[in-house]
């Protein structure tokens, strides 16, 4: 049996700056990822800047970042118990990195917010791990060191999930399809909502 990685909180910069890259990395074959940025000579760093917009937001107060210790996987939270903010410099900043793709970024995030439970939960926004890692359990890991956590508070959790085999992932972790399940682009890409309730 495969030892369980051991998972730790991102502590600096530079650990902002490796889950940034680690989730670019490992969902840069998404259809959504391909519709936010088609050119694809600017995709790969456009997408880096979106994330780490969001995973320093995250890190700095609005949630928490994980990591495994080897760097492998990632996780982005956001406390959703309390009321949501926006990075500072958001919008500035994602106009300098998406340039004419700026109006696909703020379509998404629309989409997202019209979209968002309105409960009290945590929003895993973000899991991630390297491609040569994929069905190690990282992913598992990291979801569970968080649930722990919420379930003992009896939060429940939320996400959006980009296909059907992270769908099945998601399910074994105890999340459940939403209605309305699919929520789509304006080129049809769905992203598909899924809660996870309180055990209580």
């Amino acid at each position: 049996m495969t030892n369980l990685p051991t998972i730790r909180n991102a502590g600096d910069a530079g650990d902002i700056a490796a889950s940034a890259d680690l989730i670019a990395l490992s969902f840069d074959h998404l259809a959504a990822n391909h519709y936010l940025v088609p050119d694809e000579r600017q995709r790969l760093s456009v997408m880096r800047e979106f994330f780490f917009l969001l995973t320093e937001h995250a890190a700095n107060g609005a949630g928490e970042v994980l990591l495994t210790e080897d760097g492998a996987g990632t996780a982005v939270w956001f406390d959703r118990t309390t009321e949501p903010t926006e990075p500072d410099g958001y919008e500035e900043r994602m106009t300098a990195a998406a340039g004419e793709f700026i109006g696909r970024f703020n379509e998404l995030d629309l989409l997202f917010e019209k979209n968002h439970p309105t409960p009290p939960h945590w929003h895993l926004a973000f899991l991630a791990v390297h491609p040569d890692r994929w069905g190690h359990g990282l992913g598992g890991a990291l979801m569970d060191h968080t649930h722990a956590r919420l379930d003992a508070a009896g939060v429940p959790a939320y996400l959006e999930a980009t296909n059907p085999d992270n769908q099945r992932v998601y399910r074994r972790h105890g999340y459940q399809d939403m209605n309305p399940f699919a929520i789509l682009l304006a080129d049809g890409t769905p992203f598909y909502r899924m809660w996870r309730p309180n055990p209580s």
